[in-house]
């Protein structure tokens, strides 16, 4: 008999708890209770659709802002740090919608802050930065996405590789490991191109004085004459310098298109091996046309007829994917990353041609019976599908 059952046994009416503890260790969990609750429960962990309104809205620099986000229910359900939610937009009567990274830490579920930064016909970042204010409501999706750390596989050291935007799932994984007082070693090398575009730079700065397992390095590709920190881009030089031994770590790259490409030569030349290397599924690049297969001679802008079996004929152009096409003659289709990860976005091509990036997880039952993520597919003839 341990301490606390000794002194149990001595209180008035010890020995029945005692005895009931003794029983209920014998029998186990009595779930019957919990019975005919299995919904109730299973949607406070996956609600599917969450009901948002902003509370706050910050600015992290000149062209880019942070949008806490809190529950219209009362309740927000948990996440892991690095996952995104799928945020729902009316738009110039267009409903559209964008994966945006959870920037806060999932330790505390008060709130979600979400940071957008304005990019190049950006039609849901120029919305969100212009005209979004405290007190509107949004539809978003439940947490999702599998750019997480998994403590079982990924090991205690981590090395992120950020640029621009990017750095925001690596915003939340290092508030949570830093507020939690987690066992994890991490490195994070940012790339922007000014030192005014980074995010939470102040931020980074300080943890890293206060934190012997976090270092900060910022990587400035367009430095100005009072810059005196690491410039240039995240090259293996700058990595193996700055990181010093490479073995048993793992790597995160997140940021523009462009980066992954670039940042994977860079650790294939350091003979980091494939198994330790993940990357989060960012939406795809404005430049289509400017990707490794791009049809020759074809434009962007050219415009193609998409017909939709048992339904209209839309016009949609070479460098616009189907999702966005269907979605601006308000045609909805299931979504959530827009990343060419999740499925959910799947149409079935019937005939015609069209352009898909590398990197498009398409599942092979999909390619047999011709099925297509609408959120990565570019018309590059005229084509008919079935939604």
């Amino acid at each position: 008999m341990n301490l606390k059952e000794t002194i149990c046994k001595n209180l008035p009416g010890g020995q029945q708890v005692l005895e009931s503890i003794k029983a209920r260790r014998l029998e186990g969990n009595n779930f019957r209770l919990e019975r005919n609750r299995t919904t109730e429960i299973t949607n406070r962990i996956h609600p599917g659709s969450l009901n948002l309104i902003i509370s706050e809205i910050i600015e992290v620099t000149n062209e880019a802002k942070t949008f806490r986000l809190v529950s219209k229910d009362g309740y927000l359900p948990p996440f892991q740090a690095g996952q995104y939610l799928n945020i729902f937009a009316e738009i110039e009567g267009v409903r559209t919608s964008r994966p945006i990274s959870i920037s806060s830490s999932p330790r505390q579920r008060a709130y979600y802050d979400i940071t957008i930064a304005r990019i190049t016909t950006g039609f849901v970042s120029d919305f969100f930065l212009d005209k979004v204010k405290v007190g509107d409501e949004f539809e978003a999706s439940e947490p999702a996405g599998n750019f997480y750390h998994n403590p079982v596989f990924h090991g205690d050291e981590v090395v992120f590789l950020a640029g621009g935007s990017g750095v925001t799932p690596f915003a939340s994984m290092i508030r949570e490991v830093l507020s939690a007082g987690i066992k994890r070693q991490i490195h994070l090398l940012y790339g922007v191109k000014t030192e005014d575009a980074a995010f939470f730079k102040e931020e980074f700065e300080l943890l890293a004085k206060s934190h012997k397992n976090f270092v900060f390095t910022l990587v400035v590709s367009e430095p100005t004459e009072s810059y005196t920190g690491r410039a240039g881009f995240i090259s293996a030089d700058t990595i193996k310098e700055v990181v010093g031994d490479l073995d048993n770590k793992m790597f995160y790259i997140c940021g523009p298109q462009v980066m992954y490409g670039f940042c994977g030569s860079e650790l294939d030349k350091l003979k980091v091996a494939a198994r330790r290397i993940r990357h989060e599924m960012f939406c795809g690049r404005q430049d289509i046309q400017n990707e490794p297969g791009w049809p020759e001679g074809l434009s962007p802008d050219q415009v193609f007829d998409v017909k939709i079996i048992g339904g209209l004929t839309i016009k949609a152009r070479a460098g616009e994917n189907l999702l966005i096409a269907l979605e601006r003659h308000n045609i909805r289709v299931n979504v959530c990353c827009r990343s060419g990860e999740c499925s959910l976005c799947r149409i079935q091509l019937v005939s015609g041609k069209v352009f898909s990036p590398k990197g498009v997880l398409l599942r092979h039952a999909d390619e047999k019976y011709g099925y297509i993520h609408s959120c990565k597919a570019f018309p590059i003839s005229n084509v008919e599908i079935m939604l």
